[in-house]
């Protein structure tokens, strides 16, 4: 993609935003920062940029006279891609596409790509540190916080990306190929922007569209999109399963995970390869993301010997089932990242005592009926916050749950917890929704959380 010259527009003014920008000066290409909200000030954007990033900044309704000029569309990952701007862009003909899709483009090396509802961060991290400890040149990005746009410049042919993909920023991917992808799991998320399941599943899918049989894609063979999907993906597909043995893939067996026909020593053999307890992450939905990592490393040619002993040493990811600390007899977990249903599932599955358990947060769209089910009499006493707290209420009540305390901030939620736990129980963050309308980010809920558990 010759961009040298030409004008691109950047859309959004966070880290994607500022990170394309980096890429786009580094091939000449003359970028203009754009965003609609008026109420932004351009001095604080003019800080957010490195020294020597050159972009002019738009900011409000975007004049004919730039628009005119445009010859690629660069939305970050929050900013929908039905808005009239970008359909209009399109009906055009003038191409949309993501930091992702535009770091890959000038990218080099080989990438390993991780996408899923749930498990998505703790995957990568756990890929990426194993990666870390046996190749020279390896980068962590995407999702996870670190810009794609930002190393690819850096990126050399023996270079290996491991990048966590969105269902977002896979919206706006074209030619996007990994050489390795993984689809941990599509539950129901995101749905206020991708409207139906069918819609979610299929940009979740995109992942691997420009894979062939020479590339590998890992499945979760218990999550009927994803087996469904197996039958028509167009990679090699290897599966992960917690219930039930393969004849080729990485399989859970009491507590023992076992390797089916993939392992490169021992092609068509099966055999036990570790111990779950040998690991520091807790919970079947950790055995899972160990699975899929350990699928996707073996097909980078990692030596299955260097995957598990990464793997015995991995520490849980933050704010994902985090422990904090045992105050006062009670055990305090941190799951701020359980952002939505089936991640809060995995949080109180992975409770073995009684829960005082906070949930609530701004409204995605979800419904709360199997996680309530899943709560399977852990949970003593239910805290909710925020937007969500009437609809969870309901759907509580409705399944028999009665000990309900409505708190109308953190701090009165996280007050009374330690009123109610006792010596022997847990206090689990767990809120199944995002965060936004009471904090900025999950990672700002889940710090607080654990200041107040520390400070305790």
């Amino acid at each position: 993609m010759d961009l040298q010259g030409k004008n691109v527009l950047v859309i959004g003014t966070g880290i994607s935003g500022i990170g394309a920008l980096r890429l786009l000066n580094s091939v000449g290409a003359v970028p203009v920062l754009y965003d609609e909200n008026k109420r932004l000030d351009r001095e604080t954007i003019l800080r957010k940029l490195p020294e020597g990033i050159d972009a002019e900044i738009v900011i409000g309704d975007l004049p004919d006279e730039i628009e005119g000029k445009i010859v690629l569309v660069v939305p970050s990952p929050g900013v929908p891609t039905d808005t009239a701007l970008i359909e209009e862009f399109r009906r055009r003909g003038i191409p949309v596409r993501g930091e992702i899709e535009l770091a890959h483009t000038y990218a080099r090396g080989k990438l390993v790509a991780i996408t899923g509802t749930n498990g998505k961060t703790t995957t990568t991290s756990l890929v990426g540190q194993i990666m870390e400890e046996y190749f020279q040149s390896v980068y962590i990005v995407g999702n996870i916080g670190n810009p794609y746009t930002e190393i690819a410049p850096e990126t050399k042919e023996d270079t290996i990306t491991v990048a966590e993909i969105s269902s977002f920023q896979l919206e706006t991917t074209e030619s996007f190929k990994p050489q390795v992808s993984a689809i941990l799991n599509i539950t129901p998320d995101h749905l206020d922007r991708h409207h139906t399941m069918e819609n979610y599943a299929a940009v979740k899918e995109r992942i691997a569209q420009n894979q062939t049989k020479a590339e590998v894609c890992v499945l979760n063979y218990e999550n009927e999109y994803t087996r469904d999907f197996g039958s028509r993906c167009p990679a090699r597909v290897i599966y992960f399963s917690s219930a039930r043995r393969l004849e080729k893939g990485i399989y859970l067996e009491g507590d023992d995970i076992y390797i089916s026909g993939i392992d490169m020593a021992d092609a068509g053999s099966s055999k036990k390869i570790m111990n779950i307890h040998e690991m520091n992450l807790v919970g079947l939905c950790n055995v899972e993301n160990v699975m899929a990592a350990i699928a996707v490393s073996l097909s980078m040619q990692v030596p299955l010997e260097n995957i598990l002993d990464t793997v015995k040493r991995f520490k849980a990811v933050e704010h994902r089932i985090e422990f904090v600390a045992t105050k006062r007899g009670v055990d305090y977990y941190n799951d701020s990242k359980g952002t939505n249903p089936d991640a809060a599932i995995q949080g109180i599955k992975a409770m073995s005592k009684p829960t005082v358990l906070i949930g609530g947060g701004y409204d995605k769209g979800s419904e709360y009926d199997e996680w309530i089910e899943a709560f399977d009499g852990k949970v003593k006493c239910f805290v909710l916050i925020g937007q969500t707290a009437d609809k969870i209420e309901e759907c509580a009540r409705r399944h028999g749950i009665d000990n309900i305390v409505r708190a109308s901030s953190f701090d009165e939620a996280l007050e009374t917890c330690t009123r109610e736990a006792k010596p022997g129980d847990a206090v689990l963050l767990s809120p199944a929704c995002a965060s936004w309308g009471m904090f900025p980010n999950y990672e700002v809920r889940g710090n607080m959380f654990k200041d107040y558990v520390n400070n305790l």
